[in-house]
């Protein structure tokens, strides 16, 4: 069985992003062991230069860093990252089992994105799209798509 990780800077503030989250947990359960852990994430005022938001990721980048499992394999939620279609992350996600990799870690940054460290230590960058959206809606998101990409894996339906 997999065992997915999500780390992930901030807390969820809204409630119908908490209930959301905790729906897709409950869907998860058949399909792996799934937990959701959180770093707490820096003050970040509109206007840092820079320098000083790498800062900000460095510092969030260390707390994500400390939290991980070594032999987990990570992927880092990065706009820059690989886009890939559900059916393409089923097949990532039977490889990796495959591969004796079944301790996976996703990583969502915070409100500035991740540090260099944190996104050299991904095995895999995935980007959901080219749009930007919230990282704590990011979190309902992507256990939406783990979801998904199990039953795509098993061949079982799932709404279209």
């Amino acid at each position: 069985m997999y065992h997915i990780s999500i780390l992930a800077v901030g807390r969820l503030k809204e409630k119908y992003l908490a209930e959301g989250a905790a729906e897709y947990l409950k869907r998860l359960t058949p399909y792996a062991r799934v937990e959701i852990e959180e770093v707490s994430d820096e003050n970040c005022p509109d206007n840092l230069s820079p320098a000083e938001c790498e800062k900000v990721k460095e510092k969030e980048g260390e707390r994500l860093l400390k939290r991980l499992r070594r032999d987990t394999y990570l992927i880092a939620l990065d706009l820059r990252g690989r886009m890939c279609s559900s059916e393409e992350m089923a097949r990532v996600l039977e490889k990796l089992a495959l591969e004796g990799k079944g301790d996976i870690t996703f990583v969502i940054g915070g409100s500035l994105g991740l540090s260099k460290a944190v996104l050299e230590r991904a095995g895999l960058r995935l980007s959901f799209s080219n749009l930007t959206f919230p990282h704590q809606l990011m979190r309902v998101i992507l256990l939406e798509q783990i979801f998904r990409w199990f039953k795509i894996a098993r061949g079982e339906p799932y709404h279209k």
